[in-house]
């Protein structure tokens, strides 16, 4: 049958959907599927999952493999034999710690019926919809569609967790970061850094990390409705989530200025590689990182286990040049009004495609402008063009 509802359901159920939809029952179509726990799948599985989310050291110890390959939707089996095809596939993956989804898709013709790929989980404080597969005119181009730079498949972490090992900088007091609880929407931390930081031109020494998932350098700024970025502003802003995030003391705020140790060599590493050819060598980083647990203050007055958010902004300098990372982990269920990007005193800002959008806001996580799903990396140099 097809979806009834659209993603997040509220049926409060773990469901993986490469495909939900009407699929042929006249016979015509075959479902295979296959348990590995040794041989060649396991190794091609081991690969796959340490390409796609670099520095996990993962050898996967079993995979479930099921695969749709079906020649009808159900209106035309009866009718006709040169009907729509339909291929796609799903791969689970553990190391039987952590574990992984793929979906891969072949040919998809146009459907007529209600359709919808993706995941969700009980309480849906995590699930993804696969942009396009719920748009009937755009489903057939899920074998062009990838968010990990393979036409026509899809990978997913399900691990419970709110930060992506892979993207995100040292979080917690483990790391050494200052903590910050919340406990208003005025909440704020107000940073001397030890050294200025230069933002398309202007120094700063001082940053305000506020509870609202900005940072801003000449004021704190409590305002939980975000204003959009444009041209000529009057504001040097950076937004990795700005939006109205809890305040009923749920959420925790961490920051950590770095001036020396292995997180600057990471940042040069990581400006490096995605502004090849910049002779480059990080001398300061400043990270701020939000853990909520639930969004707006609804749900934080009336439960701690609402929808989990962890994003993560990155300020990386060497005196002269400097870059902006911002991370996205998990981000539940939306409905507030949001916006991630920057912005500046002048002509200078950008807004990432989809933030500001409730129903795409979770896919963050899966976005990019660097081929690293969850991260986005930005020049902050005035004037300066790298290659």
């Amino acid at each position: 049958m097809p979806p009834m509802d659209p993603l997040p359901f509220p049926y409060g159920e773990d469901l993986i959907a490469p495909l939900w939809t009407e699929f042929s029952d006249f016979t015509l179509g075959a479902y295979y599927y296959q348990e590995y726990t040794s041989g060649d799948v396991l190794t091609r599985a081991t690969q796959d999952i340490n390409r796609y989310y670099a520095g996990l050291s993962f050898s996967a110890s079993w995979v479930f493999v099921a695969t749709w390959d079906l020649i009808a939707w159900e209106e035309n089996a009866h009718t006709d034999q040169r009907v729509p095809t339909v291929s796609l596939q799903v791969v689970l993956i553990s190391d039987g710690s952590r574990s992984f989804i793929l979906m891969n898709y072949g040919d998809i013709n146009m459907i007529n019926f209600p359709a919808e790929a993706g995941y969700d989980t009980v309480g849906s404080t995590h699930y993804f919809v696969i942009p396009g597969s719920t748009d009937l005119n755009l489903v057939p181009n899920l074998k062009d569609t990838t968010n990990v730079n393979v036409p026509g498949r899809w990978a997913f972490s399900a691990n419970q967790g709110r930060f992506h090992l892979q993207t995100f900088y040292p979080v917690g007091l483990t790391a050494g970061d200052t903590q910050m609880f919340v406990f208003a929407a005025e909440s704020v931390a107000e940073v001397s850094l030890s050294r200025p930081f230069v933002y398309f031109g202007r120094s700063y020494n001082l940053i305000y990390v506020n509870n609202n998932g900005l940072l801003s350098f000449s004021r704190a700024i409590p305002e939980m409705d975000p204003v959009p970025f444009q041209s000529y502003g009057n504001e040097d802003l950076i937004a990795p989530f700005w939006t109205d995030l809890d305040d009923f003391g749920y959420g925790i705020v961490y920051y950590h200025e770095y001036t020396s140790g292995n997180v600057l060599t990471r940042a040069t590493e990581d400006i490096k590689s995605y502004y090849p050819g910049l002779s480059f060598n990080a001398s300061w980083v400043f990270v701020a990182t939000w853990d909520f647990v639930s969004t707006w203050d609804e749900n934080g007055f009336y439960q701690h286990s609402g929808p989990m958010i962890s994003f993560q902004v990155v300020l990386i300098s060497d005196g002269s040049h400097s870059f902006i990372l911002m991370n996205y982990g998990d981000i539940g269920g939306f409905g507030a009004q949001a916006e991630a990007g920057y912005g500046t005193i002048g002509t200078n800002y950008f807004v990432i495609p989809e933030s500001t959008d409730w129903n795409l806001i979770p896919n963050l996580r899966y976005k990019s402008n660097v081929n690293v799903a969850g991260r986005w990396a930005f020049s902050a140099n005035q004037g300066k063009c790298f290659t």
